[in-house]
Parts: structure tokens; C-alpha cells; sequence
């Protein structure tokens, strides 16, 4: 029996109305990536220190004195967290008038129970300015990352099993008027705790619009356009508003005004939603025969292609029915051997993954150099990431081009240590070719995933691994919080070598190169394919006939 392409084969692969399509699914993920990210700057800690009132009668002098000098790495600097007791300090003042004579060491100190003074160089206000995020309550700065990457957990978890029951279209500008909505929201948070619940929501709306856009393109396109349209297409317009990011923050100083003029370009994309169709492939699973070869004339009449007069034979037509009856939960992802094997090992890369990509992303502020001048190199490095996975998936094995990159950037990220502190334009280089290499790995996760999984659960499983994934990124903020930028580096290098060794535990050490097949059903991935398990992240994970 024809399989779905075989069926859609007259449209052609790559025709006006794949073009088209391929275009708006890409620009519906720009928002994406300046969205996702913005917290880089709207969440940075500028330089702050202990306010001290204005009206206090003391001299120049004490004045000075009043904050105590702390070590911090190699330099002596001013507490950012305490203060002398402030009337000890007025009493001594009328005492002694000359602090030569006085050995400061002895004079309490106390909280900043007048707040803090923030340096105003870089920004106007960030949330740690407007809210005081910082000493005892600096864990909320990353807390409020966290609070985001927990909502893309949730999104991950829901988004797959309300587009496979409801459709890719519908849930994909469900979510985006999510994001757009919530994010526009959020410019008018009257505290900490009112915005934390709002970056939660536009996390929920943030991951399931991506998940849906990568679905729905897959199952347009024809298949020796995907890999394309997941790394070039998808991936690259994240890419793009990444790199978007710096550019606007750099003359918007102000969080709130930021975070509208970033959340506003979602209203433009209100439109796309009468140019661009649900998957015809989705319809026929549903039974919806008739919606779907609507679509697919349509296509045919755009392409300039003449369509066959009968689209599916009444053979095919049964089959989809009884397809379309069939109810298929998140359960389907562990029922039987091997795809409770695939299941579980893509939940383990996808974790790993999040931890390197998002600690890298997040920790740009902490990079020696210009913060906008490093977060846009973070971005721009993407590109040619995202271009090199491409041709990898083109011209080499599974197994060499995810082994290869996730090599590259783990022994980058460790060496780092070694570099001497006063070469940090040469810490900046190897941090941003250990970005490339985990970039390059996490479009690759994306094709494999989308491959393997048959079209009845393939959303499910997308939004499935990606939630896993999300587990990692809700970590990713406290790794980048815990210490500077080398330990954390450190880290994260250390996480890329074990997964090497556990992956040369887990994985066949046999080397094969197979087409990737999309499986259509589960039926016929169960009785029909047999997964091969070629390395742990080479997700080759092709489906060879038995």
C-alpha cells in the first residue's frame, strides 16, 4: 500500500507552494528567538552597592568609609550586600575626625536596610533594579529563567497532544497569540511574583508555536526538503532573532520598554493565518478526507501541476478511517520494546543537550568584552552552526556528524581552564566554537526525532523529547549562576565527556549509513521497521526493514 509521499509524490518537492509555505513557517519562529532570550538583558545585575541616605551629617570622608572592602577573586572591592552600622558610624564621625587613627575592621556592619544604589553605565532598569533582586534575594534572578523554561516544560508536555487531537495549525497560532499576549502583558508586572507567573505562561506559549511550526512544516514539505526546512528554514530564523536581541537592547535600556518592543512584532503575524493550511497528512490520520484533498489541489493548482483525479483508492481511504479511529495517548511512546528504547534515550539527549546550549546562551553577560557585542556573536555563531548540520546530515553519517560536533565543543569548553586570564578575547573564541558545536548538535536532535517517530504520535514525541529537554534548561540558569564564568564553562565540558563515554556504553559500535524513512503509522513501524540504534546522540536511529 502507498505510504503518504508516495500518494503526494505529483506535487512535486520543491514547487511555488512549497516555497511559500517553507518561508512563513520559518518567519513565524523569528519571534522566537529574541523572546526566548530577552532575560539576558532584562535580567542582568548591573554593578550596585549599599544606599546610603543623603541626609546623614558626616563628611566626605566618612562618607567613603562607609561601605567595607571586601576581596572578591584577585581585586578588593566595595560589599554589594553590607554596610557599616550607620549610626556607629555618625557617633564616630563627631569622635574622630581623621580615619588614620581609626582601625575600621572593629565597627559592626549591617544589611542594606535603605536599599541599594545601582550603577546606571549600561541600563536604565532591569528587573533586579526594580525589584531588588539582588544578595539575599539574587537566587530570583535565576529563578525567573527557570520559571520560564518551566512553562516551556509544561508547553512541551501539552502542546504535542493538543496538535495531534486538535491540529498543527490551530495550536501553532494558539500558542503564538500565548506568547505574543502574555509577553505584552508582562511590560505592566506590578511585582517580581506577578511577572515570574507571566513568564511561565509565555513559556507555555514560546515552546508548543516552535513544536507545532516544526511539526506541521515536516509534514508539508516533501521529504528531501525537511532536513532543510529543520535546520535552514527553522532553525535559522530562530537564529536570526537571536541575533535581533542585542541590537534592540542596545538602545533600549529600559526592561519594560524592551520587552514590549519585543513582544509587539507578534501582532504581525496575524495574517499567516489565511495562508497557511493544517497538515493535509494530520486531516487524512483524522478521517477529514475531504479537507485534505482540498489542500492538496490547492497545492497542485499553485504548483501548476495537474493532480490525479482520484487521490486515494478505497483501500487507502479504509485504512485512514480506521487510522482516524484509533486514539493514541502519550502511553504509545513506552508501549512496546523498541520505541520505549528510542523514547527513553532521546528524553537522556535532549536533558543533556539544554544544560550545554542554555548555560552557554545564558552566560553571556559573564564573557569578558562588550554584553551585546558577546550575546550577538552568540547568536551569529548559530548560522554557521545551523548551515554545517545541514551539509553534515547531507554528506556524512549520523553517528560522525553528532559525535563529531558534540567532540569539538566539549574539548573546546574543557580547555578553557588553561587559557590564562589575561587572553579573554581567546576565552571569548573557544566559548563561542564550543556554542557552535552545541548548536550544530541540537538542530540534529530535531531532524532525528522528527524522522523516527510515526505521524500518529510524531508531535507527541516531538513535544515529549522537548520537554525532557526543558528539565535540563530549568537547570541551565543555576549552573551559569553558581560561580564565574570558567567554572561554569568547566562544568559544562564536563557534562559533553560523559556523555561520550555513556554514549560508547549504550550504542552499537557498528557504522552504517541509511536514507532516513519518515514512518507513517504505527502499525507499520511496529511490524514493519526495526530501529537501529546506532549511537547514543548519532541518532541515526533509522528504521531498517526487517
Amino acid at each position: 500500500m502507498r505510504d503518504y509521499d508516495e500518494m503526494t509524490a505529483f506535487l512535486g518537492e520543491w514547487g511555488p507552494y512549497q516555497r511559500f509555505i517553507f518561508f512563513l513557517l520559518s518567519l513565524s519562529i523569528f519571534p522566537n528567538g529574541f523572546c526566548g532570550l530577552s532575560i539576558v538583558f532584562i535580567g542582568d545585575v548591573p554593578e550596585h552597592r549599599c544606599l546610603i541616605p543623603g541626609n546623614l551629617n558626616l563628611s566626605e570622608v566618612w562618607m567613603n568609609r562607609t561601605l567595607p572592602l571586601v576581596q572578591e577573586g584577585d581585586k578588593l572591592q566595595y560589599s554589594k550586600c553590607r554596610r557599616y552600622r550607620l549610626d556607629v558610624i555618625t557617633n564616630l564621625s563627631e569622635t574622630f575626625p581623621d580615619l588614620d587613627f581609626f582601625n575600621m575592621s572593629e565597627v559592626e556592619q549591617e544589611p542594606c536596610l535603605d536599599g541599594w544604589e545601582y550603577s546606571k553605565d549600561q541600563y536604565i532598569s532591569t528587573i533586579v533594579t526594580e525589584w531588588d533582586l539582588v544578595c539575599n534575594n539574587d537566587w530570583k534572578g535565576p529563578f525567573s529563567m527557570s520559571v520560564f523554561f518551566l512553562g516551556v516544560l509544561v508547553g512541551s508536555f501539552i502542546s504535542g497532544q493538543l496538535s495531534d487531537r486538535f491540529g498543527r495549525k490551530a495550536v501553532l497560532f494558539g500558542t503564538m497569540a500565548v506568547q505574543t499576549g502574555f509577553s505584552i502583558l508582562q511590560v505592566f508586572s506590578p511585582n517580581w511574583e506577578i511577572f515570574c507567573l507571566l513568564n511561565f505562561l509565555v513559556g507555555i506559549g514560546q515552546i508548543s508555536n516552535y513544536v507545532a511550526a516544526f511539526v506541521l512544516g515536516s509534514e508539508i514539505l516533501g521529504k528531501s526538503v525537511r532536513v532543510m526546512y529543520s535546520t535552514l528554514g527553522v532553525c535559522i530564523s530562530y537564529a536570526f532573532g537571536y541575533m535581533l536581541l542585542p541590537l534592540v537592547a542596545y538602545f533600549i535600556r529600559s526592561w519594560r520598554i524592551l520587552l514590549f518592543t519585543l513582544s509587539f512584532p507578534g501582532l504581525l503575524y496575524i495574517p499567516l493565518w489565511w495562508f497557511v493550511p493544517e497538515s493535509p497528512r494530520w486531516l487524512l490520520l483524522k478521517g477529514r478526507i475531504q479537507e485534505a484533498e482540498a489542500i492538496l489541489r490547492l497545492i497542485a493548482k499553485k504548483n501548476g501541476v495537474t493532480p490525479p483525479a482520484v487521490l486515494f483508492t478505497d483501500v487507502e481511504l479504509e485504512d485512514m478511517k480506521a487510522q482516524s479511529i484509533q486514539s493514541y495517548a502519550i502511553i504509545h511512546l513506552v508501549k512496546t520494546r523498541n520505541i520505549r528504547a528510542i523514547t527513553i534515550i532521546n528524553l537522556l539527549v535532549w536533558m543533556i543537550l539544554a544544560i550545554g546550549y542554555f548555560g552557554l546562551s545564558l552566560n553571556t553577560p559573564n564573557l569578558h568584552g562588550d554584553d551585546y557585542l558577546n550575546c550577538f556573536f552568540s547568536g551569529a555563531v548559530e548560522i554557521p552552526a545551523y548551515t554545517a548540520a545541514w551539509l553534515f546530515l547531507q554528506k556524512l553519517s549520523r553517528r560522525f556528524s553528532l559525535s563529531g560536533v558534540l567532540f569539538l565543543g566539549g574539548v573546546v569548553l574543557f580547555f578553557i581552564q588553561l587559557v590564562p586570564s589575561n587572553l579573554s578575547v581567546l576565552t571569548t573564541v573557544l566559548v563561542m566554537v564550543g556554542k557552535f558545536g552545541t548548536t550544530c548538535a541540537f538542530s540534529m536532535v530535531y531532524v532525528y526525532t522528527a524522522e523516527l517517530y510515526p505521524t500518529a504520535v510524531r508531535n507527541m514525541g516531538v513535544g515529549v523529547s522537548s520537554m525532557a529537554c526543558r528539565l535540563g534548561s530549568i537547570i541551565s540558569p543555576y549552573v551559569f549562576y553558581l560561580g564565574s564564568n570558567v567554572e561554569v564553562l568547566t562544568t559544562n565540558a564536563t557534562i559533553f565527556v560523559k556523555m561520550q563515554q555513556l554514549e560508547k556504553k549504550i550504542w552499537s559500535s557498528k557504522r552504517r549509513k541509511f536514507d532516513p524513512v519518515l514512518a507513517t503509522d504505527l502499525q507499520q513501524w511496529r511490524n514493519g521497521y526495526t530501529p537501529f540504534l546506532c549511537s547514543f546522540l548519532r541518532h541515526r536511529l533509522i528504521l531498517i526493514p526487517v
